[in-house]
């Protein structure tokens, strides 16, 4: 039998409000839909048609979600693609308006995370993201060097990139670009993470292979293609649910990541939103298209390294 809302708002009934979110952490459901319900205007642009995906979480469970529910309202809009991966149909959620957002709350979706593409042009991009993360046990500094490695060159290039932190650690620069192909915009990633580590050698790494990266930040430019990437304003699975906040490039000395959380509103509801400060789409430059496309992709050079890896250890065992 269906439980009793505690309360409804825009049409969505909400339950077990005062219940905690995750194990040993006092920030309840009720802080969750209210921190949403706050940024809907601010959140909702970034979602709209585009195929969502959520990290739901009770206690210490937590998983990503793709398919919408069984059992979900019929109002909430969807779009379906063919998982090549699973072998099997995807129905997404299409996150379009403020019951959306707050019925997902109420599943206890705390994260939401979109492509770089809509749903009605799947293979064609409208952002450029680099996604920076710290070394173990580092704080931001080094990351915030390698954030602005990154803007400079981008800013080359012809972008004023906005950034952000990630909500976990690290920190995401992005900037809107003229649709273009997956993988030009993949290749300009690729180009553009290399020559912000010619600029700081000693501090950041394209080095895919966790092992390889040497106490560097790393330059993930593998948010292209089915990547996705955590919305501005989500929350993340992490005590306090910190906040994925835009933060102005003059303050990142003194951001504190986990400072900003889904108790701390000022933080995020006062200033420019994240839409503002990603100003205009420009093209890519065709230089960064053509020497992106001679760096190998990532996953695929680290799949063959690893390969390569195992066959020498097997055979010095032999």
């Amino acid at each position: 039998m269906a439980s009793e809302p505690d309360e409804t708002r825009d049409g969505v009934g909400l339950t077990h409000l005062d219940q905690p979110l995750l194990s040993g952490d006092p920030v309840t459901k009720r802080q969750l839909v209210d921190h949403l319900d706050a940024v809907a205007e601010r959140m909702l642009p970034l979602l709209a048609d585009r195929p969502l995906s959520v990290v739901r979480a009770r206690g210490d469970q937590r998983f990503m979600q793709k398919n919408l529910p069984k059992g979900a309202p019929d109002w909430i809009r969807s779009v379906t693609f063919w998982s090549e991966s699973s072998q099997r149909d995807v129905h997404y959620a299409l996150a379009a308006d403020r019951a959306t957002l707050l019925w997902f709350g109420n599943q206890r979706a705390i994260e939401y995370h979109v492509p770089l593409a809509t749903a009605e042009e799947p293979w064609t991009a409208t952002h450029l993201v680099l996604d920076l993360d710290p070394p173990e046990g580092a704080d931001l500094t080094p990351v915030v060097t390698a954030a602005r490695a990154v803007r400079r060159v981008l800013q080359e290039a012809g972008f004023e990139p906005a950034v952000k932190t990630s909500g976990a650690k690290g920190l995401h620069v992005v900037t809107p670009i003229r649709p273009a192909d997956m993988a030009d915009v993949h290749a300009a990633t690729r180009a553009v993470a290399a020559r912000a580590e010619r600029l700081e050698p000693d501090t950041t790494t394209t080095a895919f292979i966790k092992a390889d990266r040497g106490g560097k930040v790393f330059l993930d430019a593998t948010r292209a293609g089915g990547a996705t990437v955590v919305a501005a304003y989500s929350p993340r699975v992490r005590t306090g649910l910190p906040v994925s906040c835009p933060v102005d490039w003059d303050d990142l000395d003194t951001v504190v990541p986990a400072e900003i959380t889904v108790a701390t509103p000022d933080r995020f509801l006062t200033g420019p939103t994240w839409t503002e400060r990603l100003g205009e789409a420009r093209a890519i430059p065709a230089d960064l298209i053509e020497e992106g496309h001679t760096i190998p992709v990532a996953r695929v050079a680290a799949m063959h390294e690893g390969k390569r890896r195992k066959r020498a250890a097997e055979k010095g065992d032999s």
